[in-house]
């Protein structure tokens, strides 16, 4: 069984606090799109820290329990308007870039951000908060 990372509520909450300061430096977002379920968590974190109103989500699903689901089982539904360089979609991880690198075909001027990035999907977003190992991490609502 590979290795395992507990993330605390408490720890989650800081760093998704911490990538709304990063976000804050780089440009005025008016959109934040969170990819569920993952990224619906920091998605509302973030809105609040930056005090953005409009929020849609994107359902995505690139794990089903702890194995990998197919390419063309993924995108589960997609009803999203208006994304441009003012739009900020935030996921909680990016692992191994898959779901990242989909999303950046979908919505090519919209900024890509993460709480957490594993090494290989550190070069999938355009910016994360907190540089993860390549082990399995356990988010709080997970448990």
């Amino acid at each position: 069984m590979i290795e395992q990372i507990y993330i605390s509520w408490q720890d989650f909450h800081q760093h998704a606090k911490q990538l709304a300061q990063k976000l804050k430096t780089i440009r005025e977002f008016n959109k934040i799109i969170a990819i569920s379920r993952g990224g619906l968590i920091p998605a509302g974190i973030i809105a609040y820290e930056l005090d953005i109103r409009n929020t849609q989500a994107i359902n995505i699903s690139s794990y089903d329990g702890e194995e990998q689901r197919k390419a063309e089982n993924v995108v589960i539904k997609a009803d999203i308007d208006d994304v441009d360089e003012k739009t900020l979609i935030i996921d909680d991880l990016s692992d191994t870039g898959k779901t990242f690198q989909l999303v950046r075909q979908l919505f090519p001027q919209a900024y890509l951000a993460s709480v957490y990035a594993k090494p290989t999907g550190t070069k999938y977003v355009d910016m994360h908060a907190v540089a993860a190992p390549d082990k399995w991490l356990v988010f709080p609502w997970d448990i």
